[in-house]
């Protein structure tokens, strides 16, 4: 469960600063790269670090720049913006 007083902003920066620009590339990849840092650096587990990769992109804080359902677009760059 991701506890209300976490600050997605600050976060999604942490991220952003940790991967650099094109860094994650590929929906699944990309989404596994989020997940294993926030595992790896951040001490969430890999649960939570699944539902909190999702929770930031519902939010607006991490948006996949191709169509993951079409093969020529789907290695397309995710982009990290933590002024959502």
């Amino acid at each position: 469960m991701i506890s209300d007083d976490l600050d997605l902003r600050q976060l999604t920066a942490d991220l952003k600063s940790a991967l650099g620009h094109g860094e994650a590339v590929g929906y699944l990849r990309g989404k596994s790269l989020m997940r294993d840092w926030l595992v790896e650096t951040k001490g969430f587990s890999a649960l939570e670090a699944e539902e909190l990769v999702d929770t930031l992109e519902a939010r607006g804080f991490l948006r996949f720049l191709g169509d993951p359902a079409e093969r020529s677009v789907a290695d397309a760059p995710w982009e990290i913006t933590p002024h959502a």
